[in-house]
């Protein structure tokens, strides 16, 4: 099995019609799809990126899938969720999720960074609901990808046990493969 359908698994496992979910990472648009889909139509899915083609895109996809209503798009950082997230959805996120790296097709120059990341990854955990699900794919394969993969680790490995559950996920063996951090918060 692919990470990414590992990880589609525990969201599938987690989101049900009506609930909330947040995108921190849009990018193509396929996770954000996929979310949107799980929340059926009564729930709502924030999607973060700072590239408006990335953007662009991901509406695109949205609205030929016909789920465009159930999301809002905002053009900013992950790091900065906790400016424009509705006040009425804290703690009661069900899933958020972050696909690290770079825009695929795009300028691989532009990448997620330790800094912003672990600055989202702190605001997440004040917006999910007991039970949600944080999932982090982490690449460790492009320039800078190995560090920020080892600062998402550090950060997993500092939450509180007896609030967060973490496991993680891999499909390959060495160095370089992705990496998926599953954060669940207890209730």
């Amino acid at each position: 099995m692919r990470l990414v359908e590992k990880v589609h698994l525990a969201l599938a496992e987690t989101l049900r019609t009506g609930d909330v979910a947040v995108d921190a990472t849009v990018g193509n648009g396929h996770d954000l799809l996929f979310l949107c889909r799980l929340v059926g139509t009564t729930g709502k899915v924030h999607g973060f990126d700072l590239q408006e083609e990335a953007l662009t895109s991901s509406r695109r996809r949205l609205q030929e899938a016909g789920v465009l209503d159930r999301c809002l798009l905002y053009h900013e950082g992950h790091e900065g969720m906790s400016d424009v997230l509705p006040q009425e959805i804290r703690r009661r996120t069900q899933a958020i999720t972050f696909n690290l790296g770079f825009l695929p097709g795009s300028d691989k120059s532009v990448v997620t960074r330790p800094s912003t990341t672990i600055a989202g990854l702190e605001a997440s955990t004040e917006w999910l609901a007991p039970n949600g699900l944080l999932a982090v794919t982490t690449y460790r394969g492009h320039p800078g990808g190995s560090e920020e993969a080892r600062a998402v680790e550090d950060h997993c490995s500092n939450l509180s046990s007896e609030k967060y559950a973490i496991s993680t996920e891999t499909t390959g063996g060495d160095m370089s493969s992705p990496l998926a951090f599953l954060v669940r918060k207890k209730s």
